[in-house]
Parts: structure tokens; C-alpha cells; sequence
């Protein structure tokens, strides 16, 4: 993060919106700076990725499915709005404290002593470490002792679109982005590698809301896509895991996506039209 915060000082925050003698590198200038930047950055992210997703992948006819909320787009929107900002308090502490050279991120390729191979095996092993961790975060979240107050809301949508997919209570949200964080602390990362990685999150989980159930066959029982995460909403105990099944099938909560059977949403819904 602290490559976005350097670019910002630069040609925006230093020049035309702080007083010339608060010092870049001065604490309270980074928190702040880092608040209204993760803010934008979220809320951008959701609002232009949502909106391309809704707008030319997302199948409206499921709107038409008896689950469908009323004004249940607005009641998406909304409560992600409402969500984001306080998701981002202690997202930003984690940020502050990459900023502050506490993680293990680094500036060039030369600095991993893999070069490029490292570069792209860290990709590959940040994707099943927060797979792993979101896995089970995400199944603690359905204890009981936490579901009602904290998960529960994220799953009143039973058909989701893809405007759903930030529409979390900010301690569930928090917590099921906390691998992402979590991970440049325990292991090298290249800085813009990260930033890469954590628009790709993003992107994705969008897309497991966004009702195209469409994965090639070969990857259908490997890929954790909207098919799988469609059947996690409307049947509570299956398919947690966030990119692959491997978790869910170690886990035993491993459901084949009834949109593979012929028995999902759409199918419903063809059979609705023709009674």
C-alpha cells in the first residue's frame, strides 16, 4: 500500500491538499491519508467491478426467482456502503503497518532471492494460503455463536447479484479478508504483486455472485466458482471455501453445484414457466 500512498503524496495530497508542513512520513498524516484512500479504492472497486459484472454477466431472469428480494439490489448497495467504511478501520492498521516496514513486502525482483520463479510461486502459494484461511473463517462464521449476529446478514441474500458480494456485516467482512492481510507479514511478497492480488480478491468475489455458473468441465469439481457459492447461500452448510474446493472436500462440506444437475436456480425457473 505504501506504493499507492507515495503516488498520492505525490501528485495529489502533498502539492494541493495537506499544509506544506505536515511531513510525509509523519503518522497521523499516513493513517488518515491511508483511510480516505482505502475508502476510495474499495468503493471504486465494488461500484465499477459490481456494476460491469451486473450490467453484462449477471443473468437478470434470476430475478424472477421466488428468493429474489424485493429492491434487493438497493438493499445490496446499501448495506455495503454502510459496511466498507468499517471494514476499513482495522484494514488500515494492517496497511499503516506495512507502510511502517513491518512486513515482509519488497520493492524489486532482485530482492527475492527466487527472482521471477519466486514472484510467481508466491502468487500461487498467497492463493492457498488465504483459500485456506478463508475456508475456515468463513465455517467458524456459522457457529452458532456467531452466525446470528455476524454472517447472517450476508446470507439474507439467497440469489445473489454480483452488488451482494461486499454486503457483509464489517466484522465478518473484516475477518474474511483477514488472510489477505495477514499474508505479506509471514512471507516475502513483491509490492505491486500485492496490490495486483488484492484487485484480483476482489474481482473474484464479485464474480461467485454473479450467477454464471459457467466453469470448463475439466475444472467444475476444482474451481470454486458461482455455482458452488450460489449453493452456499440457498443451502447454508456447503462449499465455504473462496477460489477451490480442496478445503471443502478435506472439510467433508463439499457440495456438487446442483446447477450441475439440472436442478439449479435457472432450472427452477424453467420449470416455473412451463407449468
Amino acid at each position: 500500500m505504501d506504493l499507492v500512498l507515495e503516488a498520492a503524496d505525490r501528485h495529489l495530497l502533498t502539492p494541493y491538499v495537506y499544509p506544506a508542513g505536515w511531513p510525509e512520513g509523519e503518522p497521523c498524516r499516513q493513517l488518515l491519508s491511508l483511510f480516505v484512500i482505502t475508502n476510495l479504492g474499495a468503493l471504486a472497486l465494488y461500484l465499477l467491478f459490481g456494476t460491469l459484472s451486473y450490467y453484462f454477466i449477471f443473468d437478470h431472469e434470476l430475478k424472477k426467482h421466488p428468493q429474489f428480494l424485493e429492491n434487493q439490489v438497493s438493499r445490496e448497495i446499501s448495506y455495503a456502503l454502510r459496511s466498507l467504511p468499517w471494514i476499513s478501520v482495522p484494514t488500515v492498521a494492517l496497511f499503516f503497518a506495512e507502510v511502517r516496514g513491518y512486513s515482509k513486502l519488497y520493492d524489486n525482483i532482485e530482492d527475492s532471492p527466487y527472482g521471477w520463479s519466486g514472484v510467481f510461486l508466491s502468487m500461487l502459494s498467497f492463493l492457498f494460503f488465504t483459500d485456506m484461511g478463508i475456508y475456515w473463517i468463513h465455517r467458524g462464521l456459522h457457529h452458532k455463536l456467531f452466525y446470528k449476529r455476524f454472517h447472517k446478514p450476508h446470507h439474507l441474500w439467497k440469489i445473489a447479484t454480483p452488488f451482494a458480494s461486499h454486503a457483509f456485516h464489517p466484522v465478518d467482512g473484516f475477518m474474511q479478508s483477514l488472510p489477505y492481510h495477514v499474508y505479506p507479514f509471514l512471507f516475502p511478497l513483491h509490492k505491486v504483486t500485492y496490490l495486483g492480488l488484492y484487485i484480483f480478491v476482489n474481482v473474484w468475489t464479485i464474480s461467485i455472485h454473479d450467477g454464471d455458473y459457467r466453469v470448463p468441465r475439466l475444472l467444475r469439481h476444482i474451481i470454486n466458482g458461482s455455482a458452488h457459492h450460489t449453493d452456499h447461500h440457498l443451502y447454508f452448510d456447503y462449499n465455504y471455501g473462496q477460489y477451490f474446493t480442496l478445503w471443502d472436500k478435506i472439510g467433508g462440506s463439499y457440495k456438487s453445484p446442483t446447477s450441475f444437475e439440472g436442478k439449479g436456480p435457472h432450472d427452477y425457473l424453467r420449470k416455473l414457466r412451463e407449468k
